[in-house]
Protein backbone atom coordinates (compact mmCIF):
# COMPACT_ATOMS: atom_id res chain seq x y z
CA UNK A 1 0.00 0.00 0.00
CA UNK A 2 2.05 3.37 -1.11
CA UNK A 3 2.13 5.84 2.15
CA UNK A 4 0.70 8.68 0.51
CA UNK A 5 2.04 12.62 2.26
CA UNK A 6 -1.43 13.66 0.98
CA UNK A 7 -4.38 11.11 0.41
CA UNK A 8 -7.04 12.38 -1.60
CA UNK A 9 -9.71 11.25 1.05
CA UNK A 10 -9.70 10.71 4.60
CA UNK A 11 -12.59 9.73 7.47
CA UNK A 12 -12.76 12.22 10.24
CA UNK A 13 -13.35 9.18 12.92
CA UNK A 14 -12.63 8.91 16.73
CA UNK A 15 -14.29 7.19 19.65
CA UNK A 16 -17.77 8.25 19.44
CA UNK A 17 -17.94 6.20 16.03
CA UNK A 18 -16.38 2.95 17.76
CA UNK A 19 -18.91 3.61 21.19
CA UNK A 20 -21.94 3.93 18.59
CA UNK A 21 -20.92 0.57 16.68
CA UNK A 22 -20.10 -1.07 19.99
CA UNK A 23 -23.28 -0.11 21.31
CA UNK A 24 -25.26 -1.52 18.89
CA UNK A 25 -23.29 -4.70 18.59
CA UNK A 26 -24.26 -4.73 22.83
CA UNK A 27 -27.47 -4.40 21.99
CA UNK A 28 -28.37 -7.77 20.18
CA UNK A 29 -30.10 -6.07 17.20
CA UNK A 30 -27.78 -5.54 14.22
CA UNK A 31 -30.75 -5.11 11.31
CA UNK A 32 -32.90 -1.68 10.76
CA UNK A 33 -34.30 -0.75 13.70
CA UNK A 34 -34.42 2.31 16.43
CA UNK A 35 -30.97 3.62 15.39
CA UNK A 36 -31.99 3.97 11.91
CA UNK A 37 -35.19 5.50 13.44
CA UNK A 38 -33.29 8.25 14.57
CA UNK A 39 -30.98 8.83 11.64
CA UNK A 40 -33.67 9.41 9.43
CA UNK A 41 -35.37 11.67 11.90
CA UNK A 42 -32.05 13.67 12.68
CA UNK A 43 -30.81 13.85 8.98
CA UNK A 44 -34.47 15.08 7.87
CA UNK A 45 -34.50 18.40 10.41
CA UNK A 46 -31.04 18.98 8.94
CA UNK A 47 -32.53 19.22 5.53
CA UNK A 48 -35.65 20.98 6.62
CA UNK A 49 -37.82 18.04 5.81
CA UNK A 50 -39.71 14.74 8.27
CA UNK A 51 -39.88 12.44 4.55
CA UNK A 52 -35.91 10.65 4.92
CA UNK A 53 -35.21 7.11 4.88
CA UNK A 54 -32.00 5.68 5.20
CA UNK A 55 -30.71 3.09 2.70
CA UNK A 56 -28.37 0.74 1.80
CA UNK A 57 -26.49 3.16 -0.32
CA UNK A 58 -26.72 5.89 -3.70
CA UNK A 59 -27.24 3.72 -5.84
CA UNK A 60 -30.21 1.80 -4.53
CA UNK A 61 -31.70 5.42 -3.43
CA UNK A 62 -31.21 6.65 -7.09
CA UNK A 63 -33.24 3.16 -8.12
CA UNK A 64 -36.08 3.55 -5.59
CA UNK A 65 -36.79 6.85 -6.82
CA UNK A 66 -36.91 6.09 -10.37
CA UNK A 67 -39.19 3.18 -9.26
CA UNK A 68 -41.38 5.31 -6.61
CA UNK A 69 -41.41 7.24 -9.96
CA UNK A 70 -43.30 5.22 -11.98
CA UNK A 71 -40.25 5.05 -14.52
CA UNK A 72 -40.12 2.14 -16.87
CA UNK A 73 -40.14 0.83 -20.47
CA UNK A 74 -40.27 3.27 -23.15
CA UNK A 75 -39.75 6.42 -20.89
CA UNK A 76 -36.68 8.55 -20.69
CA UNK A 77 -34.46 10.16 -17.98
CA UNK A 78 -32.26 13.05 -18.37
CA UNK A 79 -29.14 12.95 -16.58
CA UNK A 80 -25.44 14.18 -17.41
CA UNK A 81 -22.90 12.56 -18.79
CA UNK A 82 -20.54 13.68 -16.25
CA UNK A 83 -21.48 11.74 -13.44
CA UNK A 84 -21.09 8.37 -11.56
CA UNK A 85 -22.39 6.09 -13.70
CA UNK A 86 -24.52 4.95 -10.98
CA UNK A 87 -27.03 7.89 -11.75
CA UNK A 88 -27.89 6.43 -15.36
CA UNK A 89 -27.70 2.89 -14.77
CA UNK A 90 -30.10 3.14 -11.82
CA UNK A 91 -32.35 4.84 -14.52
CA UNK A 92 -31.33 1.83 -17.22
CA UNK A 93 -32.14 -0.58 -14.22
CA UNK A 94 -35.71 0.11 -14.47
CA UNK A 95 -36.08 -0.50 -18.21
CA UNK A 96 -36.01 3.38 -19.54
CA UNK A 97 -33.33 4.84 -21.64
CA UNK A 98 -31.27 7.26 -20.92
CA UNK A 99 -30.74 10.53 -22.55
CA UNK A 100 -27.12 12.27 -21.45
CA UNK A 101 -26.66 15.91 -21.79
CA UNK A 102 -23.81 17.75 -21.33
CA UNK A 103 -22.12 20.45 -18.39
CA UNK A 104 -22.38 24.51 -18.60
CA UNK A 105 -18.71 24.91 -19.51
CA UNK A 106 -14.90 25.21 -17.41
CA UNK A 107 -16.48 27.36 -15.14
CA UNK A 108 -19.35 25.15 -13.97
CA UNK A 109 -19.40 21.51 -14.14
CA UNK A 110 -22.69 20.95 -13.53
CA UNK A 111 -25.75 19.74 -15.63
CA UNK A 112 -26.42 22.43 -18.90
CA UNK A 113 -30.19 23.02 -18.23
CA UNK A 114 -30.90 24.32 -22.44
CA UNK A 115 -29.01 21.46 -23.00
CA UNK A 116 -31.82 19.47 -21.06
CA UNK A 117 -34.55 21.68 -22.53
CA UNK A 118 -33.24 20.82 -26.24
CA UNK A 119 -33.36 16.96 -25.50
CA UNK A 120 -36.84 16.64 -24.21
CA UNK A 121 -39.35 14.48 -26.32
CA UNK A 122 -42.31 12.76 -25.67
CA UNK A 123 -41.16 10.10 -23.70
CA UNK A 124 -39.17 11.84 -21.28
CA UNK A 125 -40.27 11.42 -17.66
CA UNK A 126 -37.56 12.86 -15.41
CA UNK A 127 -34.43 15.11 -15.01
CA UNK A 128 -31.45 13.32 -12.79
CA UNK A 129 -29.67 16.26 -11.57
CA UNK A 130 -26.34 15.54 -10.12
CA UNK A 131 -24.79 18.40 -7.83
CA UNK A 132 -21.32 18.17 -8.98
CA UNK A 133 -18.43 18.25 -6.72
CA UNK A 134 -20.90 19.75 -3.84
CA UNK A 135 -21.90 23.15 -6.09
CA UNK A 136 -25.67 23.24 -6.69
CA UNK A 137 -26.98 23.10 -10.09
CA UNK A 138 -29.28 25.66 -11.42
CA UNK A 139 -32.39 24.54 -9.59
CA UNK A 140 -34.27 27.72 -10.89
CA UNK A 141 -33.71 26.72 -14.57
CA UNK A 142 -34.15 22.93 -14.08
CA UNK A 143 -37.71 23.40 -12.03
CA UNK A 144 -39.33 25.66 -14.87
CA UNK A 145 -38.11 23.25 -17.17
CA UNK A 146 -40.05 20.39 -15.73
CA UNK A 147 -42.80 22.40 -14.39
CA UNK A 148 -43.43 23.76 -18.38
CA UNK A 149 -43.26 19.74 -19.41
CA UNK A 150 -45.13 17.87 -16.39
CA UNK A 151 -41.39 16.31 -15.55
CA UNK A 152 -40.48 14.96 -12.13
CA UNK A 153 -37.33 15.76 -10.65
CA UNK A 154 -34.77 13.22 -9.03
CA UNK A 155 -31.60 14.96 -7.41
CA UNK A 156 -28.68 13.28 -7.08
CA UNK A 157 -27.28 15.17 -4.27
CA UNK A 158 -24.25 12.41 -3.31
CA UNK A 159 -22.13 14.90 -3.09
CA UNK A 160 -24.10 17.48 -1.43
CA UNK A 161 -25.42 17.17 2.15
CA UNK A 162 -26.36 20.48 3.53
CA UNK A 163 -25.67 22.34 0.58
CA UNK A 164 -28.11 24.91 -0.03
CA UNK A 165 -30.08 26.60 -3.37
CA UNK A 166 -31.22 30.01 -2.62
CA UNK A 167 -31.67 28.82 1.51
CA UNK A 168 -33.14 25.53 0.69
CA UNK A 169 -31.78 21.91 0.79
CA UNK A 170 -30.28 20.37 -1.80
CA UNK A 171 -32.11 16.98 -2.11
CA UNK A 172 -35.84 18.77 -1.11
CA UNK A 173 -36.27 21.46 -4.46
CA UNK A 174 -37.43 18.14 -6.65
CA UNK A 175 -39.41 15.28 -6.34
CA UNK A 176 -36.86 12.56 -4.97
CA UNK A 177 -33.64 13.98 -3.39
CA UNK A 178 -30.94 10.67 -3.15
CA UNK A 179 -27.76 10.87 -1.07
CA UNK A 180 -24.60 8.79 -0.42
CA UNK A 181 -22.83 7.80 2.79
CA UNK A 182 -19.61 6.21 0.70
CA UNK A 183 -16.69 5.84 2.89
CA UNK A 184 -15.33 9.11 1.11
CA UNK A 185 -17.94 11.63 1.51
CA UNK A 186 -18.84 14.15 3.61
CA UNK A 187 -20.97 12.14 6.04
CA UNK A 188 -19.27 8.58 5.80
CA UNK A 189 -20.61 5.02 6.92
CA UNK A 190 -18.79 2.71 4.75
CA UNK A 191 -21.89 1.97 2.67
CA UNK A 192 -25.10 3.53 3.20
CA UNK A 193 -27.64 6.20 1.73
CA UNK A 194 -30.43 7.97 1.91
CA UNK A 195 -33.82 9.34 0.00
CA UNK A 196 -36.25 12.54 0.72
CA UNK A 197 -38.98 12.85 -1.09
CA UNK A 198 -41.46 16.11 -1.38
CA UNK A 199 -44.80 14.45 -0.71
CA UNK A 200 -46.49 11.64 1.88
CA UNK A 201 -47.19 9.58 -1.24
CA UNK A 202 -44.26 9.06 -2.62
CA UNK A 203 -42.53 8.73 1.13
CA UNK A 204 -44.78 6.19 1.82
CA UNK A 205 -44.52 4.03 -1.33
CA UNK A 206 -40.58 4.23 -0.91
CA UNK A 207 -40.99 3.27 2.57
CA UNK A 208 -42.48 0.35 0.93
CA UNK A 209 -40.49 -0.46 -1.96
CA UNK A 210 -37.35 -0.51 0.22
CA UNK A 211 -38.44 -3.70 2.08
CA UNK A 212 -39.81 -6.27 0.21
CA UNK A 213 -43.42 -4.37 -0.16
CA UNK A 214 -44.01 -5.68 3.17
CA UNK A 215 -46.65 -3.65 5.31
CA UNK A 216 -44.80 -4.32 8.65
CA UNK A 217 -41.42 -4.64 9.73
CA UNK A 218 -39.21 -7.61 11.27
CA UNK A 219 -38.80 -4.79 14.29
CA UNK A 220 -42.14 -4.93 14.32
CA UNK A 221 -42.66 -8.90 14.83
CA UNK A 222 -39.76 -8.39 17.05
CA UNK A 223 -41.40 -6.38 19.30
CA UNK A 224 -44.71 -7.84 19.19
CA UNK A 225 -46.35 -5.12 17.40
CA UNK A 226 -47.51 -7.26 14.87
CA UNK A 227 -47.39 -11.30 14.03
CA UNK A 228 -47.80 -11.23 9.98
CA UNK A 229 -47.39 -8.91 7.26
CA UNK A 230 -48.99 -8.38 4.25
CA UNK A 231 -46.94 -7.41 0.60
CA UNK A 232 -48.30 -4.63 -1.54
CA UNK A 233 -45.91 -4.19 -3.88
CA UNK A 234 -42.87 -5.90 -5.34
CA UNK A 235 -40.44 -4.09 -3.58
CA UNK A 236 -36.30 -4.67 -2.58
CA UNK A 237 -34.16 -5.30 0.06
CA UNK A 238 -32.69 -1.78 0.10
CA UNK A 239 -32.40 -1.60 3.66
CA UNK A 240 -29.56 0.24 5.76
CA UNK A 241 -28.78 -1.83 9.23
CA UNK A 242 -27.97 -0.27 12.61
CA UNK A 243 -24.50 -0.48 12.50
CA UNK A 244 -24.38 2.11 10.10
CA UNK A 245 -27.30 4.23 11.29
CA UNK A 246 -25.33 4.38 14.88
CA UNK A 247 -22.28 5.48 12.66
CA UNK A 248 -23.87 7.99 10.90
CA UNK A 249 -25.71 9.66 14.00
CA UNK A 250 -22.38 10.23 14.90
CA UNK A 251 -21.36 11.56 11.76
CA UNK A 252 -24.40 14.08 11.10
CA UNK A 253 -23.03 15.76 14.18
CA UNK A 254 -19.55 16.54 12.38
CA UNK A 255 -21.07 17.54 8.80
CA UNK A 256 -21.40 21.08 8.95
CA UNK A 257 -17.97 21.85 10.76
CA UNK A 258 -16.56 19.20 7.89
CA UNK A 259 -18.12 21.46 5.04
CA UNK A 260 -16.97 24.47 6.82
CA UNK A 261 -13.90 23.33 6.82
CA UNK A 262 -13.82 22.30 3.34
CA UNK A 263 -15.09 25.56 2.15
CA UNK A 264 -11.92 26.98 3.47
CA UNK A 265 -9.34 24.60 2.29
CA UNK A 266 -11.36 25.27 -1.41
CA UNK A 267 -10.81 28.88 -0.72
CA UNK A 268 -6.94 28.09 -0.24
CA UNK A 269 -6.75 25.71 -3.05
CA UNK A 270 -7.84 28.64 -5.26
CA UNK A 271 -5.50 31.23 -3.85
CA UNK A 272 -2.87 29.29 -4.00
CA UNK A 273 -3.28 27.63 -7.75
CA UNK A 274 -4.62 30.93 -9.07
CA UNK A 275 -1.21 31.93 -10.58
CA UNK A 276 -0.83 28.68 -12.41
CA UNK A 277 -0.80 29.53 -16.35
CA UNK A 278 -3.40 27.51 -17.88
CA UNK A 279 -4.94 26.00 -15.27
CA UNK A 280 -8.53 26.61 -15.01
CA UNK A 281 -10.29 26.58 -11.49
CA UNK A 282 -14.08 25.48 -11.74
CA UNK A 283 -16.35 27.10 -9.09
CA UNK A 284 -14.05 29.74 -8.31
CA UNK A 285 -16.61 32.30 -8.53
CA UNK A 286 -19.30 30.32 -7.40
CA UNK A 287 -19.82 32.42 -3.90
CA UNK A 288 -20.21 35.65 -6.10
CA UNK A 289 -22.94 34.57 -7.92
CA UNK A 290 -25.13 34.37 -4.06
CA UNK A 291 -26.98 31.30 -4.87
CA UNK A 292 -25.95 29.15 -2.36
CA UNK A 293 -23.79 27.24 -0.34
CA UNK A 294 -21.61 24.17 -1.56
CA UNK A 295 -20.82 21.22 0.58
CA UNK A 296 -17.67 21.35 -0.90
CA UNK A 297 -17.25 17.33 -1.53
CA UNK A 298 -15.00 17.48 -4.12
CA UNK A 299 -11.38 20.02 -5.04
CA UNK A 300 -11.56 19.91 -9.53
CA UNK A 301 -9.29 21.34 -11.47
CA UNK A 302 -8.77 22.17 -15.41
CA UNK A 303 -5.60 21.45 -16.41
CA UNK A 304 -3.97 23.39 -19.27
CA UNK A 305 -5.26 22.74 -22.82
CA UNK A 306 -3.07 19.82 -24.91
CA UNK A 307 -1.50 18.59 -21.91
CA UNK A 308 -1.47 14.76 -20.78
CA UNK A 309 -3.04 14.11 -17.93
CA UNK A 310 -1.39 10.66 -17.18
CA UNK A 311 2.15 12.08 -16.72
CA UNK A 312 0.76 14.55 -14.30
CA UNK A 313 -0.90 12.12 -12.27
CA UNK A 314 2.03 10.06 -12.08
CA UNK A 315 4.18 13.19 -11.31
CA UNK A 316 2.20 14.08 -8.08
CA UNK A 317 2.21 10.11 -7.11
CA UNK A 318 5.67 9.89 -7.09
CA UNK A 319 5.28 13.35 -5.18
CA UNK A 320 2.84 11.69 -2.63
CA UNK A 321 0.05 13.40 -3.61
CA UNK A 322 -3.07 11.24 -4.64
CA UNK A 323 -5.07 12.49 -7.06
CA UNK A 324 -8.27 11.20 -8.98
CA UNK A 325 -10.80 11.77 -12.21
CA UNK A 326 -14.25 12.70 -11.58
CA UNK A 327 -15.80 11.12 -13.68
CA UNK A 328 -14.86 9.35 -16.91
CA UNK A 329 -17.91 10.03 -18.96
CA UNK A 330 -20.73 7.65 -19.13
CA UNK A 331 -20.97 7.67 -22.92
CA UNK A 332 -16.94 6.53 -22.93
CA UNK A 333 -17.96 3.65 -21.40
CA UNK A 334 -18.19 0.14 -23.23
CA UNK A 335 -21.71 -0.66 -22.12
CA UNK A 336 -23.39 2.90 -22.14
CA UNK A 337 -21.34 3.88 -25.90
CA UNK A 338 -23.06 0.91 -27.89
CA UNK A 339 -26.24 0.18 -26.00
CA UNK A 340 -29.42 1.46 -27.87
CA UNK A 341 -30.99 2.91 -24.13
CA UNK A 342 -28.84 5.50 -24.12
CA UNK A 343 -28.63 9.03 -26.32
CA UNK A 344 -25.40 10.22 -26.22
CA UNK A 345 -25.21 13.29 -28.92
CA UNK A 346 -24.62 17.06 -28.25
CA UNK A 347 -21.85 16.29 -25.71
CA UNK A 348 -19.12 18.68 -26.79
CA UNK A 349 -18.31 20.56 -23.54
CA UNK A 350 -18.57 16.84 -21.44
CA UNK A 351 -15.72 15.71 -24.30
CA UNK A 352 -13.55 18.55 -24.67
CA UNK A 353 -13.02 19.58 -20.43
CA UNK A 354 -13.32 15.53 -19.22
CA UNK A 355 -9.90 14.67 -20.10
CA UNK A 356 -8.83 18.27 -18.60
CA UNK A 357 -10.18 17.61 -15.41
CA UNK A 358 -8.20 16.32 -12.31
CA UNK A 359 -9.50 15.75 -8.78
CA UNK A 360 -6.76 16.91 -5.65
CA UNK A 361 -7.22 16.02 -2.11
CA UNK A 362 -9.60 17.39 0.11
CA UNK A 363 -11.04 16.55 3.19
CA UNK A 364 -11.50 18.40 6.66
CA UNK A 365 -8.37 17.02 8.46
CA UNK A 366 -6.06 18.39 5.67
CA UNK A 367 -4.04 21.16 7.39
CA UNK A 368 -3.36 24.35 5.47
CA UNK A 369 0.16 23.00 4.83
CA UNK A 370 -1.23 20.21 3.07
CA UNK A 371 -2.73 22.39 0.79
CA UNK A 372 0.23 24.16 0.31
CA UNK A 373 2.34 20.87 -0.77
CA UNK A 374 -0.52 19.61 -3.03
CA UNK A 375 -0.11 23.07 -4.94
CA UNK A 376 3.54 23.20 -4.98
CA UNK A 377 3.81 19.54 -6.65
CA UNK A 378 0.87 20.45 -8.91
CA UNK A 379 3.11 23.01 -10.24
CA UNK A 380 6.07 21.18 -10.42
CA UNK A 381 4.39 18.40 -12.07
CA UNK A 382 2.73 20.10 -14.57
CA UNK A 383 6.13 21.61 -15.32
CA UNK A 384 7.82 18.44 -15.35
CA UNK A 385 4.48 16.59 -17.42
CA UNK A 386 4.90 19.24 -20.12
CA UNK A 387 9.15 19.41 -20.46
CA UNK A 388 9.50 15.32 -19.25
CA UNK A 389 13.30 14.81 -19.62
Amino acid sequence: MIMWKVPLSDLTFGPEEREAAQRVLDSGWLTMGDRTLEFERRFGEALGTPRVLAVANCTVALHLAYVALGIGPGDEVICPSLTFVATANAALLTGASVVLADVLGAHDLSLDPADVARKITPKTRAIAVVHYAGYPCDMDAIRAIAAEHKLAIVEDAAHAPLATWRGEKLGTLGDIGCFSFFSNKNLAVGEGGAVSSRDDALHTRMRLLRSHGMTTLTLDRHRGHAFSYDVVEAGMNYRIDELRSAIGVVQLGRLAEGNQRRRALTARYHEKLAGIPGLVLPYRDFYARDVGESAHHLMPVLLPEGLSRKPVMEQMKARGIQTSVHYPPIHLFSHHGSSDLVRRDGLERTDALAPRELTLPLYPRMQDEDVDLVCASLEASLRDAASPT
